[in-house]
């Protein structure tokens, strides 16, 4: 198939890019490269696409419509993965618009090329952010998610309204896929484990919000990547036996889905540290502090839907993840 995978210079973009690559497919990958994070890192893993013949690089903002319509328009793509957006709950306390023009706006342009070129299956990327306020645990797609408590939240379930707006109307296929707490090599600065890691070996402190009473589906990011392919694989179709009375929010009467994708098994945060001091060998100092304002104090993901949907179980365990992480990290930086 030929497929646009958008944020193909961020850390899940680049892994789907090379298992998409690996199985034969032509990926064409877009990234406008901006500075939200060390550039050298994301040209670090675009470098590591470059050399596939099935691939090609334009770097381009999906908030840049007519270049988002001419691209649709020339290369005629058979199925979209759009993982690009403005990632982190702490930026989009004071950074809103970036969130209005990357997740919204580029988003409807994603919708827009999708619709007016016949693209076969959209998948987008979702957030757990999405269950905001919610206190029942595991958090499942059937229940509502209405209360969101950062405006990275707010954008990740507009894209689920939008895209189900696009579904019913057009008869797009779209799947939506809730990620949680992603981690593993070429992850992000400004993510836990890349923070924890880095000031540890600098023998510096490191914070730890909620006094440390938070716990994370935290999920690898070759059990997501995984995941992502088996669902780009099978197209959503209306549910027969959906009920407009009773509506069940992960399906629709349109060809609609909306996934989680974790790991089905929380880790409290200082066991998480943990996992990241066995495998440095070191100690870390703890500044614990009180949580901050968007942050939630657990994640944890009901993923039997997936598994019922493509057969998804995830295979990585946090300690082999986490060192997994870690060894890239001491290569990548020489430490």
């Amino acid at each position: 198939m030929k497929i646009l995978l958008t944020g193909v210079a961020g850390f899940i973009g680049m892994s789907t890019a090379l298992a998409l690559l690996a199985r034969g497919d032509e990926v064409v990958g877009l990234d406008n490269l901006n500075d939200y994070y060390d550039v050298s890192l994301k040209q670090s893993r675009l470098n590591r696409l470059l050399p596939h013949a099935g691939f090609r690089f334009v770097k381009l903002d999906v908030a840049d419509r007519s270049g988002m319509e001419t691209l649709f328009a020339v290369e005629k793509f058979d199925r979209v993965i759009h993982l690009a957006a403005q990632a982190g709950v702490r930026y989009s306390l004071q950074n809103p618009h970036a969130y209005i023009e990357s997740n919204i706006v580029g988003f409807t342009h994603i919708l827009e090329g999708c619709r007016n070129n016949h693209v076969q299956h959209l998948v987008y990327a979702s957030s757990s952010s999405v269950y905001g306020g919610n206190a029942k645990m595991p958090f499942s797609e059937h229940d509502s998610v209405d209360h969101p408590v950062s405006l990275y939240a707010a954008s990740k379930k507009a894209n689920e309204l939008m895209a189900h707006t696009y579904s019913h109307l057009f008869g797009l296929p779209t799947t939506g896929l809730r990620f949680f707490t992603v981690y593993g090599p070429w992850g992000r600065p400004d993510m836990a484990l890349f923070l924890f890691t880095k000031a540890i070996l600098n023998n510096q402190p490191i914070d730890v919000f909620n006094h440390g009473n938070m716990m994370r589906d935290f999920t690898f990011v070759d059990d997501i990547v995984e995941g992502v392919v088996r669902v780009l694989d099978k197209l959503p179709a209306p549910n027969p036996a959906y009920d407009a009375v009773a509506a069940d929010p992960a399906t629709s009467n349109a060809p609609y889905r909306v996934f989680n994708i974790g790991n089905h098994n929380p880790v409290p945060l200082l066991d998480f540290i943990a996992c990241i001091e066995d495998a440095l060998g070191k100690r870390a100092e703890k500044r614990l502090l009180p949580m901050q304002d968007g942050d939630v104090p657990a994640t944890y993901a009901n993923t039997d839907a997936l598994h019922e949907w493509v057969g998804f179980v995830p295979a990585t365990g946090v300690p082999d993840g986490v060192g997994r992480f870690v060894e890239w990290y001491r290569e990548y930086y020489k430490v």
